[in-house]
């Protein structure tokens, strides 16, 4: 699995992951929205790398069949992040990135 994270969104989502280093994105501007976040999505899910980064607004406007593989992926892992990701959005994805619940409640 590659170490590579890329990130898909608007250049205003995706620029403090490229000040902090990520090399790999993918900008896809407001206006283009319906057009190009598929194709921008598919990229990176078909590029190799280990981690992609989106917004959760981003993933909303995905296709119905590029959202079911953004959220069912486990190579690459996808990080959803903005204002829908909650406590149990990250578990879930956590859940999915290793195979365990690391916040499995004993009885």
């Amino acid at each position: 699995m590659s170490q590579e994270i890329a990130v898909v969104g608007s250049p205003e989502f995706t620029t403090g992951f490229r000040l902090a280093g990520v090399r790999r994105f993918e900008n896809v501007a407001d206006d283009d929205k319906d057009d190009e976040l598929d194709d921008a999505a598919e990229r990176v899910l078909d590029d190799g790398v280990g981690i992609v980064v989106m917004h959760d607004d981003d993933v909303e406007h995905l296709s119905r069949g590029v959202r079911e593989r953004v959220e069912t992926s486990v190579e690459p892992v996808v990080v959803t992040i903005g204002s829908g990701t909650g406590g149990s959005g990250l578990r879930e994805q956590i859940k999915r990135a290793i195979g365990i619940d690391l916040m499995e409640e004993e009885d």
